[in-house]
């Protein structure tokens, strides 16, 4: 497990907060997100299975775009 820190854009409300935090949470392994709606900042703790590309995917699917 490794500590994660994105930058997202996109976000501009609690409902997108909860789009992000409910995409990542039905990733396996993830059990907790923590999202900064001020700085666009998603933390997670990383499976080590679970790759960079899969988190990034769930959080397009979901409507917003990793800058980082």
């Amino acid at each position: 497990m490794s500590n994660l820190e994105l930058k997202v854009s996109g976000m501009n409300c609690m409902h997108c907060v909860k789009r992000v935090e409910k995409a990542l949470l039905e990733l396996p392994g993830i059990k907790e997100v923590k999202v900064d709606l001020q700085t666009g900042m998603v933390s997670l703790d990383k499976p080590d299975d679970l790759s960079l590309d899969e988190i990034k995917a769930a959080i397009k699917e979901a409507g917003y775009q990793v800058e980082s």
